[in-house]
């Protein structure tokens, strides 16, 4: 019964044998050395790793920071792309919309600015800004844009939905 075998392969230690005495040309640097504090482990990543949250915190830097338009035609800090703006149209003289806007904005929140050549409104409406800019784009009709900002510069269409709904509500109850 005593059948040939094959010889075994030396265990790791035995066929490199400066890998159980200290470092070696064997055996790997270890992760993680208990006399390290833990705010210096990130040092000792790998330079892909590195790159990697690098280049993800410069584009996450770069999709949320930037500047956006208003409808007064200025430009803000804030997060650009974000849907803002509702503009809409009616058969009625620039006077009498831009009347009922700023009824309606004066009812909603505070009326901050007012530009009568420009026909642009600024109210505070909720810890948001609200925009309106009414313009006449062919006679006998109005176009109105309006535009909301949250106070961290996020877009807030529904804001922006509700002055316009309320502003055409406004325009029939109006002779």
């Amino acid at each position: 019964m005593n059948a040939a075998r094959a010889p075994r392969k030396p265990s790791f230690p035995e066929r490199n044998p400066a890998a159980g005495k200290g470092r070696g040309p064997g055996r790997p640097r270890p992760r993680e050395r208990l006399d390290e504090p833990e705010r210096l482990l990130w040092i000792r990543g790998t330079m892909r790793a590195k790159a990697t949250a690098l280049a993800t915190m410069l584009c996450l830097l770069a999709l949320t920071a930037g500047c956006y338009s208003t409808v007064e035609g200025r430009t803000k800090v804030g997060i650009p792309f974000v849907r803002d703006k509702i503009v809409s149209r009616y058969e009625r003289p620039v006077s009498q919309v831009f009347k009922a806007a700023k009824e309606v904005l004066a009812f909603n929140g505070t009326l901050v600015g007012e530009n009568t050549i420009a026909n642009t409104l600024t109210a505070k409406v909720d810890n948001s800004t609200v925009w309106v800019k009414v313009e006449e784009v062919e006679p006998g009709v109005t176009q109105v844009a309006t535009q909301a900002r949250t106070k961290g510069s996020g877009g807030d269409i529904t804001l922006a939905s509700e002055i316009d709904k309320q502003i055409a509500l406004r325009l029939t109850t109006m002779e």
